[in-house]
């Protein structure tokens, strides 16, 4: 320091001259000094800041010399030098800024011109300029002069350096630009200097000008100011680009094709600029000047066309076009485009190049068409002419697209929307139709359909593929089910498509799909309406004036326009289109087009059946006879009209008519068509229409056109019966409640009001107030307790269960009264008015119940039971309060009325439970058993009892157990089985307790059922039961509940297989009613007279058993007749009895009951007819018992034994008889016998009529009030049960079509076909001398009799063996190709043989013998296919250890290297794993798939089956021997679908680092393809798939492909917060896997799919990640998506600086970045990846803040191509 002080010192004094001198003396001193007093020193560089730091003009002026001379000189290096002058500038005077801005400048262009770029930086934070811009405003004027001297300086050396200097500059300018206005103001004078320069030397120049554009791309555009910023700049260019052009054309230079070049580069650079516009609303029209002002220059400078590079502006104003929705955007924009139409048309003309290769201009199409129904007339006028230029082009262009079109231009790596429409379209019409070599995104959507098929189907056309997604997306949006916010196409996307297909329809061979396409998409937006109308127009005009375009693509245009109706606002337009075809004087052909035309628009709108109604008018019939097609169109849509609404069809009844009476043959076929549609729907009486047929019809065979239109069934008579009943029926309630109060009627008919009578409040006014809703309540409330104290049970369970049975139509009244009421007026979802409704009924309910005496509390409990079976299952909640509250009650062991109502109520309840639900359910099962065993009441122990059998019914193999189960560690259906074993011992214990001479038969029945080893011994002792002995007549409907409990387990026994524990029930009930077991031996092995308890609980329960054994063919026809008979006996033994007891009264009542149960589930199940003799004798009996002066509860039983016969099922709450309609009968009046329902009997009809009237009469009129009340009742479930929509469908158990895989024999009349086609195949050899029956015709008689509920007894072993073996027993002549016929016989034969083989033992033993594996092993592959495919149906015939066998035969002829398996090709291999994966996915949908032996067995043989799926590409076309393929995948998956979860995910494992070792790489990737597959149908969650998310991105690419868009496929539809969270996942793994190609290939899947652009995009590994910069930014802008755009793109951008470093590092060949980070196989991919992020990044700006914005720009990238 001392050493410079002097001098320091000096530049003090206050004369310039001095100062300069001081200063030039400090430097020269710098010069020569020794290094620790040099510049570099501590001292110089001291010396050197207080020189430039002084506030002396002349000392800095001189300063800022010196150090420039210094630097120059060599003896400071630059940076260093420009540090002192930055550090000077921050802090000085505002005089001397300029001063340090032109040392800067200086020492900047001293650079340039040593041409020393060792300092120089890209990055901003050291670039010179950035730092002079950045410490103050004052510096900008100066600045700007210095970036034009340094451009200026080196434009003949060369600006490329000048630009890599300036482009970090700029980027930070533009970055900033809208930070305040002086930094725009310095911005825009800045661009404009430059582009003013640039006009001195256009040469030179064209280095600038591409820098300034690329650095448009990173203006801010936020708002409007900043668009206006954007525009004011924009012009600088364009003038710039304007006199360049100008100079580069009047000098002919070689740059005038770069310049043009670059001009058509800033075309697209300003229209990229429109969507910015369009998002602010306003200020477009900018754009479009200077974009018209850059083409016209071009164009008036005579400039060649360039079709490569101006494709992409065309495709820019298609964009426009579409999205635009101002007028003037649209005039602009169709400016523009005859623009650039004209110019290339004169380009052709002037170069003689042909003009048929034109294809993307053709989609202006569309959006120019829909431009004529503007309301502007410039508008149209613009468009019209648009359209008249490409009129000519259109007839060229179908011409030539029968050959390969001339394709244009070529796309850029990145894309762009505009190229993804181009690629598109280009792929399309290059496409050869045979061979589909492109995969579309738009297979992904379609896999959302849950179809393994239909997702890696062979490759559909794309048209196709869109049609399918187009009407999917309707379907979408009228469903309330799926979620309409996300997943539907965006509003310009339908659109683009139509567009797109607009331009297909000239296509020769694409014209038809794309014409269907553009129907399904105007079908998804009526805003295409009229554009595709006018569309449709326009190119019939198109096509009629071109006569050598096909006629089929103008019938499929003309198909079109009905589809259009289904927009309303359409409909006026269709109709005002057909009518000009419809005047009188037009070609009878096109008037006949016209009317087909309006019954297809009718068949989409209702709205034109007015107009169709008047064309096909009866009259019009005869005013057209003369013209056939005229006649047979109207015809044609009368019948469409039957067929489609025949309530429609009624009202051209007269025009059915008209057809039928037609001479024309093909019209009366017609006319009899509509006639049978009408009669088919029951709109039309069928014998009146056979008597027009009859009349009209006299030989209908003899015209095969009339007998084909003729064909109809009519083997069912049906007739309007005026069925004397129904009408009784029908005024019953009016009669019966005809006057009096409404307090009376509940009062006086407790039990008929509950199911027939509403209730009313005159307080409720509809005014819907709340006091109201408490009125209304209150009015329920007040008959609830009304009934419940009038209606008295008198402790008898039977009258309990008819109570309960009643209070189900109350409480459904009662719920739906409300929710009427309070609907609209809360806001709030249904389930969430029917929760709030429900839980208010329950705690009222609850309320009235602890409060009421016993009498109404029973009576309240078994209200609760009935209302919870009328809740919605949604409402499970409410019903397992309900169980709370019961179950309260069951434990209350001092009240007795309440333990057992609620015991009873909570059997019914716990089958309303959710399924899910397993811990009350067990709850309640648990507490009726304690209950059971515990209480001294007999009458609770015998609700329990009844209460469980109702619980049995709900038990399924299915049920889990509850958390706290004792029975852990086992399978559910062991945990079932054990629970069901314990209510069957618990029964038969009690019971036997109750009454001892029980307790060997039942006994017996528990060994059915072996102990568990947690239960209790409930072996049952004799001696210990007869203990109770005493107490047995305490209450006998406790014992008759148990009964009734024990019966109605059967269902879930015979479920879990005990049939014989089924059979054993039935013989112990049979054996205990007096009468009915005459002929039957005791289970006990002697006679015993049955006890009166047993006898009463048997006669209600017999029906319910012999019922369900009849269904399931465990009884014989004679025993049911037996049984009947017994019940008759048993009547008539106790009508003449005369006695009095309460036991006696009791039985009568419980045999009355049960034998009309019987007779009524007998003749519902239409099997067994009985005679009408002894139906008529006992409904005698039955009315003797309520004629006669017996008790009431005599008389009740009677009543009820009346209807029940006649179908009412009162008392039965399991079971549901099929029942027909009171208007349809069947059978004869004059027949013996009957086997239908009685009510639908004409022979029943007299005495059926007769006792409902008689009962009708008592409860209208009756000295008896009782027994006015029981009539009442008794009807009253008769009249519920007939009207009730809730019963018209028979509930029939999966059972039902089981039976006894015995020999049944079958009695056949000699004259029906099943008979004469039996003894036919019986005699097959010996038809007639010299005569062979035909192979075919075998084939024929057995395929028939395959579809035969029963055959006759024969010696079918020999007749099916006979048929294998006939083919071999004739001549081989008779068939021209005897291999193909035998196996097609031989085939029948074993199909004729699994339909009949569970009634036909020889036939079970035929099909054992040849699936043995010895036998298969022979057989021909149609025949192993078949049986294959059938081992579901050879389960049911099969026994248990015959299964076993069966598995393991089928998998060891599968997996045995010996076997004959391997001697077929790969074709034929796959053909028998495919018939293996049906028959075992068959064979888990059955019910034996429960026993956990069974699926063992399946789960080995799925196991291989899995391990020999081939490797299946997505979307794939297939080598002719890989064929099946993708239905071994299909059939493979629905069956895996159905294994247990635990095991096939064990299956699917994949361990944690398999797919990086590429160890079993094959294997794994089938596994993860399959967990993909089984997402989409539902099998497994997502999770599963979510789990190897992170294995799947960190493996390399290859050969994971299709994995990746199986996964992709998978999350097609799933919840959009599950979308979001694989997308955020995604992003996050790629920034650390080692393999961030294949991370974003998944990203491009994901973006792409979920996108709006998916529709368009074609489906490559390489296009989804060029695509990326499209897909990413459209689906964050999404406003489902924008919340998780942030964090998305911030973990994008670490991704980017990753592979940004990965590949600069790999470029410098540097070691700098990690070598375990990224996989060296990824090298090659290094540049495509930075590329590929950067323009994403790029796109994706404004989700960065500065920092990263201003890094991103700077990055050097590597381009494709130029400009």
């Amino acid at each position: 320091m001392d050493s410079y002080s002097v001098l320091l010192e000096r530049i003090r004094v206050p004369q310039p001259s001095m100062q300069r001198f001081a200063v030039i003396s400090i430097f020269e001193k710098l010069r020569s000094a020794p290094s620790n007093l040099g510049a570099n020193s501590d001292s110089g560089r001291d010396a050197i800041s207080q020189c430039l730091h002084s506030t002396s003009a002349a000392v800095v002026d001189q300063s800022v010399r010196e150090l420039c001379r210094f630097v120059k000189e060599g003896h400071l290096e630059v940076p260093h030098g420009l540090l002192e002058l930055q550090s000077a500038l921050d802090g000085c005077d505002l005089r001397f800024v300029n001063v340090f801005v032109k040392g800067i400048g200086f020492l900047v262009r001293f650079v340039f011109q040593k041409n020393d770029t060792s300092w120089r930086l890209d990055s901003p934070e050291t670039h010179p300029f950035v730092k002079v811009v950045s410490c103050r405003t004052e510096v900008y004027g100066e600045l700007v002069q210095q970036v034009i001297w340094l451009i200026a300086q080196n434009k003949r050396t060369g600006l490329v350096e000048v630009c890599k200097f300036l482009r970090p500059f700029l980027n930070f300018l533009i970055l900033r630009a809208s930070s305040s206005a002086s930094s725009f103001s310095f911005a825009r004078i800045l661009i404009s200097s430059i582009a003013s320069l640039s006009c001195s030397f256009p040469f030179e120049t064209m280095p600038i000008l591409k820098l300034m554009m690329e650095c448009f791309k990173y203006f801010p555009r936020k708002n409007a100011e900043d668009m206006k910023n954007l525009i004011d700049v924009a012009e600088y260019l364009v003038d710039a680009f304007t006199v360049i052009l100008r100079q580069s054309v009047e000098t002919g230079s070689q740059a005038t094709k770069d310049a043009q070049l670059c001009s058509v580069k800033l075309l697209e650079t300003l229209l990229s600029f429109y969507t910015d516009f369009h998002n602010l609303s306003g200020g477009s029209e900018l754009i479009f000047k200077l974009s018209k002002s850059v083409l016209l220059i071009q164009k008036e400078l005579r400039l060649p066309y360039i079709p490569e590079e101006l494709l992409s502006v065309k495709m820019s104003l298609f964009l426009i076009l579409t999205r635009a929705e101002f007028e003037h955007e649209q005039l602009s924009v169709l400016k523009l485009a005859v623009i650039l139409l004209k110019w290339k048309t004169e380009h052709e003309y002037i170069s003689g190049e042909a003009a048929s290769g034109a294809s993307e201009e053709f989609l202006f199409l569309f959006p120019v068409i829909s431009l004529l129904s503007s309301p502007s007339n410039s508008i149209k006028a613009a468009a019209a002419g648009f359209l008249s230029v490409l009129e000519d082009l259109l007839v060229h262009f179908s011409v030539a697209s029968k050959k390969v079109p001339n394709i244009s231009g070529e796309f850029p790596f990145i894309s762009k929307p505009e190229s993804i429409i181009c690629r598109l379209l280009w792929d399309l019409l290059l496409q050869d139709p045979s061979s589909l070599s492109t995969s579309y995104f738009l297979s992904l959507a379609s896999s959302g359909k849950t179809n393994i098929k239909v997702m890696n189907s062979d490759r559909k056309p794309w048209m196709s593929q869109l049609r399918e997604y187009s009407l999917w997306t309707v379907e979408r949006k009228k469903s309330p089910l799926l979620p309409q916010s996300e997943g539907i196409l965006s509003s310009e996307m339908p659109f683009l498509l139509g567009s797109i297909n607009a331009v297909l329809v000239m296509h020769h061979s694409l014209g038809s799909s794309a014409v269907d396409s553009l129907a399904a998409i105007g079908f998804m937006d009526p805003r295409l309406g009229i554009p595709l109308l006018l569309a449709i127009l326009f190119y019939n005009k198109v096509f009629c004036n071109n006569k050598s375009s096909s006629r089929e693509i103008l019938i499929k245009l003309l198909e079109v326009l009905p589809s259009l109706a289904s927009h309303s606002v359409m409909i006026p337009l269709i109709v005002q289109t057909i009518l000009p075809m419809l005047h009188k004087e037009a070609k009878p052909v096109l008037y006949a087009t016209a009317i087909r035309f309006l019954c297809k628009t009718w068949e989409v709108t209702d709205r034109v059946f007015g107009n169709l109604q008047v064309l096909v008018h009866p009259k019009r019939f005869s005013e057209f006879m003369s013209e056939r097609n005229i006649c047979m169109s109207m015809a044609a849509s009368v019948r469409d009209v039957c067929r489609k609404n025949p309530d429609r069809g009624v009202d051209l009844i007269l025009s059915v008519s008209a057809c039928i009476e037609s001479q024309d043959p093909t019209i009366q076929a017609l006319g009899f068509q509509s006639l049978s549609h009408l009669c088919e729907a029951d709109v039309v009486d069928f014998y009146t229409a056979w008597d027009v047929i009859a009349k009209h019809v006299l030989d209908y065979t003899a015209d095969p056109v009339l007998a084909h239109g003729n064909r109809r069934r009519l083997l069912k008579e049906k007739r309007t019966a005026g069925n004397k009943v129904e009408k009784l029926l029908d005024v019953f309630p009016q009669v019966i409640f005809h006057s009096g109060k409404e307090n009376s009627y509940t009062r006086d008919f407790p039990g008929a009001a509950l199911l027939l009578l509403s209730v009313t409040s005159k307080d409720v006014h509809n005014q819907r107030t709340p006091k109201e809703l408490s009125n209304l309540h209150t009015a329920y409330e007040n008959a609830l307790v009304e009934v419940a104290e009038s209606l008295q049970l008198s402790r008898n369970i039977l009258v309990a269960l008819l109570s309960l049975q009643s209070w189900k139509p109350f409480m459904q009244r009662w719920m739906k009264a409300v929710f009427v009421f309070v609907d609209g007026k809360l806001p709030s979802t249904a389930l969430e008015k029917t929760s709030k409704i429900a839980t208010d009924i329950l705690k009222s309910m609850c309320r009235i119940a602890e409060e009421s005496i016993p009498r109404c509390a029973e009576n309240i409990a078994l209200a609760i039971g009935a209302f919870c079976m009328v809740l919605p299952p949604s409402a499970h909640a409410i019903t397992a309060t309900a169980s709370k509250f019961l179950l309260k009650w069951l434990f209350q062991y001092e009240h007795e009325y309440r333990q057992w109502s609620a015991a009873i109520a909570l059997g019914l309840l716990s089958r309303c439970l959710h399924a899910t639900d397993h811990k009350p359910k067990f709850q309640i099962i648990a507490g009726l058993l304690e209950v059971a065993l515990s209480s001294k009441s007999t009458l609770v122990k015998g609700a329990c009892g009844v209460g469980l059998g109702f619980t049995c019914e709900d038990l399924s193999g299915t049920v889990a157990a509850p958390d706290d189960s004792d029975l852990e560690g086992e399978t559910d259906r062991v945990k079932e089985v054990n629970l069901l074993g314990k209510i069957v011992r618990t029964l038969s214990l009690i019971i036997c307790q109750l009454i001892p001479s029980s307790s060997d038969s039942l006994q017996s029945l528990c060994e059915y059922f072996p102990l568990d080893t947690n239960d209790i011994d409930t072996y049952i002792d004799p001696d210990l039961s007869s203990s109770n002995h005493e107490n047995q007549g305490e209450d006998l409907w406790g014992v008759a509940g148990l009964i009734l409990g024990l019966g109605n387990s059967v269902s879930a026994i015979y479920r879990y297989g005990a049939h014989d524990a089924v059979l054993k029930i039935k013989s112990l009930f049979i054996s205990w009613i007096p009468c009915v077991n005459a002929d039957f031996q005791n289970p006990c092995g002697h006679r015993v007279e049955p006890e009166i308890p047993l006898s009463v609980g048997s006669c209600l329960a017999l029906p319910i058993v012999a019922a369900f054994c009849q269904r399931v063919e465990l009884i014989g026809e004679s025993e049911v007749d037996h049984l009947v008979t017994g019940y008759k006996e048993l009547i008539c033994e106790l009508l003449s009895l005369k006695k009095s007891g309460a036991f006696h009264q009791s039985l009568l009542m419980a045999s009355c009951i049960g034998a009309g149960s019987l007779v009524s589930c007998i003749l519902s199940e239409g099997v067994h007819p009985m005679k009408v003799e002894d139906v008529m004798s006992l409904l005698e009996m039955l009315r003797k018992c309520y004629t006669s002066p017996y008790p009431p509860i005599v008389h009740l039983g009677g009543m009820l034994g009346v209807v029940n016969a006649l179908g009412a099922s009162a008392g039965t709450l399991t079971l549901v008889y099929r029942q027909p309609s009171l208007r349809t009968v069947y059978g004869q009046k004059d027949s013996s016998y009957i086997r239908e329902p009685i009510l639908a009997s004409p022979v029943c009809e007299p005495q059926s009529s007769s006792l409902v009237q008689e009962i009708f009469l008592v409860s209208q009129d009756s000295k008896d009030q009782q027994l006015q009340r029981y009539a009442a009742w008794a009807l009253a479930f008769l009249r519920h049960h007939w009207w009730s929509k809730e019963l018209q469908i028979a509930k029939h158990g999966s059972q039902s079509n089981q039976i006894d895989s015995g020999h049944v024999s079958q009695s056949f009349p000699e004259d029906s076909v099943v008979w004469k086609l039996c003894t036919w195949l019986m005699d097959l050899n010996s038809i007639g001398v010299g005569i062979t029956a035909h192979v075919n015709t075998v084939a024929t008689v057995l395929r028939c009799l395959s579809r035969a509920p029963r055959l006759p007894s024969l010696d079918w072993g020999v007749i099916i063996r006979r048929c294998m073996r006939f083919e071999d027993q004739v001549s081989g002549n008779l068939c021209p190709d005897p291999a193909v016929q035998r196996v097609t016989l031989r085939e029948d034969c074993i199909q004729f043989s699994l339909a009949h083989a569970n009634q036909i033992n020889p036939l079970l033993l035929f099909l054992d013998e040849l699936s043995d594996l010895s036998r298969f092993r022979t057989l021909e592959l149609n025949l192993q296919l078949s049986l294959l495919r059938h081992l579901a149906d050879l389960t049911k015939i099969f026994s248990v250890s015959r299964l076993e066998k069966l598995f393991d035969d089928m998998a060891d002829y599968v997996r045995s290297p010996v076997s004959s398996y391997h001697t077929y090709n790969s074709n034929k291999k796959s053909l028998l794993r495919i018939s293996f994966w049906k028959g075992l996915n068959q064979c888990l949908d059955e019910a034996f798939a429960e026993s956990q032996e069974y699926v063992t067995n399946m789960e080995k043989c799925m196991e291989f089956l899995f391990a020999s799926l081939p490797v299946l590409p997505f979307d794939a076309t297939l080598r002719p021997e890989e064929a099946n393929c993708i239905d071994e995948w299909s059939e493979g998956v629905t069956c895996l679908g159905k294994a247990p979860r635990q095991w096939l995910m064990n299956l699917l494992e994949v361990p944690e680092g398999g797919l990086v070792q590429r160890s079993h790489f094959t294997e794994l990737v089938k596994r993860i393809q399959a967990r993909a597959k089984l997402v989409m149908i539902g099998s497994i969650p997502l999770t599963e798939l979510g789990k190897l998310k992170a294995s799947i991105l960190n493996t390399e690419s290859d050969g994971i492909w299709d994995v990746l868009v199986e996964v992709a496929a998978a999350l097609q539809y799933a919840d959009g917060g599950i979308k979001r969270q694989w997308l955020i996942d995604v992003v996050e793994i790629s920034c650390i896997t080692k393999y961030p190609f294949t991370a974003l290939q998944f990203l491009g899947l994901l973006s792409g799919s979920w996108c709006k652009y998916m529709p368009l995009l074609i489906l490559d590994p390489m296009s989804v990640l060029s695509d990326l910069p499209v897909t990413l930014p459209s689906l964050l802008s999404d406003s489902h998506w924008n919340f998780v755009a942030e964090s998305v793109v911030l973990n994008l951008w670490v991704l980017m600086e990753r592979i940004y470093d990965w590949s600069t590092s790999l470029g410098s060949g540097s070691d700098g970045f990690g070598q375990q980070d990224i996989d060296e196989r990824e090298d090659w991919k290094a540049v495509l990846l930075v590329r590929v992020m950067h323009h994403t990044c790029v796109s994706l700006l404004e989700y960065l803040p500065f920092e990263k914005q201003l890094k991103l720009a700077n990055m050097m990238v590597p381009e494709y191509g130029s400009c």
